[in-house]
């Protein structure tokens, strides 16, 4: 598999193309990373190819926050700016004034 260059980026707020809900990217896979048993659980015929960037979001939908793993084709940016509320959102990013986040510093660094 030879990996393609990510279409988004860390701290960039990007939405899921088909099911309602939004998050914050905090890490890239350049290809899939995941389980093969995670993969499988896809249905077939929606279960996204394996070479294409894989993103780690701190999603939310209207219920909950969590953690999602997806591939780049079920993204898009999102425009409908306001914040997020994920709960570990503050720990890991600094909000920035155009509605995407910048990675906090750790240690001063």
């Amino acid at each position: 598999m030879e990996a393609r260059v990510a279409k988004f980026r860390i701290g960039q707020v990007v939405k899921h193309r088909k099911h309602p809900f939004r998050g914050v990217i905090f890490d890239v896979d350049p290809v899939f990373a995941n389980t093969e048993e995670w993969w499988l659980a896809i249905p077939a015929s929606s279960r996204p190819s394996k070479d294409q960037p894989y993103y780690h979001l701190l999603a939310e939908n209207a219920e909950t926050e969590y953690i999602a793993y997806v591939s780049e084709q079920n993204l898009l940016p999102d425009e409908a700016g306001g914040p997020l509320r994920h709960p570990q959102l503050p720990d890991m990013f600094e909000p920035l004034p155009d509605g995407n986040y910048k990675l906090r510093m750790i240690g001063g660094h």
